[in-house]
């Protein structure tokens, strides 16, 4: 090297950083006291717990901010209060009026004025479901069931109720049937109920006749005003309740008026489990076929019970380990199942006969899955009237599923159809065409509820 090595000048970058080191530095007049060990170090452990602490509120400080620019949810406050007498279940909404059922019976209130201007409580039951629809001309028509599970059907005309029905109403006790769910066409042209009795459960579908409804009241004023107005509850002393109730000769379960009775179109009940033929031989099951369309005497298209027994030893001694690890197979006996049905407006799917009127917006068919069915169903509701309602019809149109249907939804203009089945896959239909617009599968084992068309 041509030059000896020389000792840089000393700068900023390399004095010591420690307190200890360079505490001078920073008081070179010495004005402050130096603290001594261990003071210094508590010293830097407060500084130190106050920077984290000053951070902390920094960032706290701004997501406030964040929250400020972001838009606020409205609102709502509310703008009136319904006085009720007792305890509010559930409540419908009907053209100007808002139909509410209590502890004890129904009221009527006005939407305008939150004014009650009818009450109807003659089988002092506790209402948990009501359905309302508007029929035009001041007229409404509603639904209501009970906690015993009671339907009753009304018709609500110049601010008064009247009992046209009960429409699960039986003489023997045994046999009474509870409703589980029960539904109202848009615009009151059909209404679906979905009972349950001991052992077995049915969907039974009604024709509601409220043109026949309109023109009765219409011609015949005096029977909806005619009403016992004890009914209508005093606002403000319920001693005059009592006193005008006992008044009332109107029965529990007995019609208010002469109005036309609903009509029984259909009473579907659960598909039955595959079994094996009951024929004893083929010739009579032949017998059975009207349109004569059968070749030969098909003795190998029956299936006996013999054959499905020793089908499902095959599939136990095959899969035996599989079996024992899930637990004993369910009982086989038939127990109260649950269904959901939708009404359908028409489409091709859906066509009834050429005799029959079909309207636009009046719904043709229903569309009815039951619980753990692959299948979905489609009945015409547009029958000939030659045709008994005990037969247990057979569905127009079978809809099959790779897997049992959890939950649906109808869209508002009838056309779509959304089906989500136990294996979390959801497929949205295009009912008209028939074929599907979208298939959308959840990849975690989720179990789908409910689905509903914005």
């Amino acid at each position: 090297r041509k030059h000896p090595l020389e000792i840089p000048p000393p700068s900023e970058k390399d004095w010591l950083k420690e307190d200890e080191e360079d505490f001078f530095l920073q008081d070179p007049d010495r004005k402050r006291d130096a603290l001594p060990q261990p003071f210094r170090m508590v010293n830097k452990l407060v500084m130190l717990a106050f920077e984290n602490a000053m951070e902390i509120i920094e960032k706290r400080e701004m997501l406030q901010e964040v929250q400020k620019l972001k838009i606020q949810p409205t609102k709502c406050f509310p703008t009136a209060e319904f006085q009720v007498t007792g305890r509010a279940n559930c409540l419908a909404v009907s053209g100007k009026y808002i139909f509410i059922g209590l502890s004890v019976g129904l009221a009527a209130f006005k939407v305008s004025d939150c004014k009650e201007v009818c009450a109807w409580d003659a089988v002092k039951m506790e209402i948990c479901t009501v359905c309302a629809s508007d029929l035009g001309n001041e007229c409404h028509v509603l639904l209501a069931v009970d906690e015993m599970g009671f339907v009753r059907l009304f018709c609500f005309h110049k601010e008064s109720f009247l009992l046209v029905k009960v429409l699960n109403e039986m003489e023997d006790i045994s046999k009474r049937s509870a409703c589980v769910e029960v539904v109202l066409s848009p615009g009151g042209d059909y209404a679906g109920v979905l009972l349950q009795g001991n052992t077995k459960a049915w969907l039974e579908m009604y024709r509601l006749p409220k043109d026949s409804w309109l023109k009765e009241t219409e011609k015949n004023p005096g029977a909806a005003a005619g009403l016992v107005r004890g009914e209508r509850r005093a606002q403000h002393s319920s001693q005059a309740d009592v006193l005008l109730l006992q008044e009332s000769p109107v029965s529990a379960n007995r019609a208010d008026g002469k109005l036309s009775l609903p009509v029984l179109l259909l009473k579907v009940k659960p598909p039955r489990p595959v079994t094996g033929s009951s024929f004893k031989s083929p010739l009579d099951a032949l017998k059975k076929v009207d349109d004569g369309s059968m070749l030969g005497l098909g003795y190998n298209h029956l299936i006996k019970n013999s054959q499905w027994e020793q089908q499902e030893a095959i599939f136990r001694r095959t899969y035996r380990e599989y079996l024992e690890a899930e637990g004993e197979r369910e009982s086989k006996e038939e127990i109260p199942r649950h269904a959901t049905f939708h009404f359908l407006l028409p489409g091709r799917i859906l066509q009834p006969g050429p005799e029959m009127k079909v309207q636009p917006d009046v719904p043709a068919g229903i569309s009815v899955h039951w619980d753990g069915s692959h299948n979905l169903c489609l009945y015409l509701l547009n029958r000939p009237l030659k045709e008994k309602v005990d037969s247990d019809p057979k569905p127009d149109v079978v809809w099959p599923c790779a897997a049992p249907i959890a939950c649906s939804a109808v869209s508002s203009c009838s056309r779509y159809l959304a089906l989500a089945c136990e294996d979390a896959t959801i497929t949205i239909w295009d009912k008209d065409l028939g074929y599907p617009l979208s298939v959308t599968a959840i990849l975690e084992e989720r179990h789908i509820r409910s689905i509903h068309f914005l």
